[in-house]
Formats: C-alpha cells, structure tokens, sequence
C-alpha cells in the first residue's frame, strides 16, 4: 500500500515539481559558478559565503532527514502488513461472524485461509472473500454448527435498535 504522494522513486521530485527545486549538486554547481564570475575588486563578502555554505549544510541534512522518514513510513506500512496477516491467520481453522459490507446481511463460516489484498486482510470462508474488518464474532467451536450463529447475530441486532 503506497502513501499518495511516497514512492520507491528515493524522494525525488517529479512532474511540474522537478525544476522548482535545487538538488545539492544543483546548489553546488551554482555556487561554484558564482566563485568563478565573482568581480574580482569586489569578492563575495565572507558572512555571504558562510551564509550560503550553511544554506548547502541545511539543505543535505534536510535530504537525509526525508530520506529516514521516507524509509521510516514503507517500514511502518510492513509492520502493518505483517501484523495484520499474522493477526488474521490465527483466525484459520475458527468460525467467524461477519456482516457482508455490500448487502449488510449476517453470515458465518469456518476460515481457510488469509492473505492481503490491497494492504487489506481477507479472509477465506468458503467460496467468499471476508474483509477481515467485517469480522464481528469469533465463535468458540472450530465448527459453526458448535454455536447458533443466527441467534446471537439476531441478539446484536435487537440491541442496536435495529429490528
């Protein structure tokens, strides 16, 4: 799952954005350029020079701080990954209750098996693909039959006002 606007592209600045910024060897070329046409009975004045050696300074320590979040973001997206995959696979094996997002209606089954789909974790109950943010209930028995799903998805519903 890519954050819009961050991509493996290193940091880089694409499209109408590429030209309105100086990369450091950008700034350093333009630095040196001013060294050599500088008039000669007027040198740049040192606090000048000084100024524009600590603007270059800023400008890599701020590349590297964009690079570590950069990085610091795509590991925090697998860790989110990886817990969401290892949280849902200990559902493999288990009855759940889910409320189906299109129709809203209630259903159960066993889980076969889990993966990711689109930075999301869907599990497999029988022939259907369950978010696994649908999960409202993780029954007890491996089996549904071991619990009366439809009695405690109908209690849900009389609570909530529901029906």
């Amino acid at each position: 799952m890519d954050i819009p606007g961050i991509g493996s592209g290193g940091g880089a600045l694409t499209g109408a954005y590429a030209n309105q910024g100086l990369d450091k060897e950008a700034f350093m070329k333009l630095l040196v350029t001013q060294l050599q046409n500088q008039d000669p009975l007027e040198p740049t004045q040192n606090q000048e020079f000084v100024a524009q050696l600590a603007t270059f300074s800023s400008l890599e320590q701020l590349e590297q701080l964009n690079d570590n979040t950069v990085a610091g973001i795509a590991l925090s997206q697998s860790n989110a990954l990886l817990a969401q995959l290892t949280q849902s696979s200990a559902l493999i094996g288990k009855s759940v209750g889910w409320v189906d997002p299109q129709t809203g209606a209630a259903a159960s089954g066993t889980v076969d098996s889990v993966r990711i789909i689109d930075g999301l974790a869907v599990l497999k109950v029988g022939d259907r693909e369950v978010p696994l943010i649908a999960v409202t209930e993780v029954y007890e028995g491996s089996e549904v039959g071991d619990v009366d799903p439809e009695a405690d998805t109908a209690t849900d519903t009389d609570e909530s006002g529901d029906a």
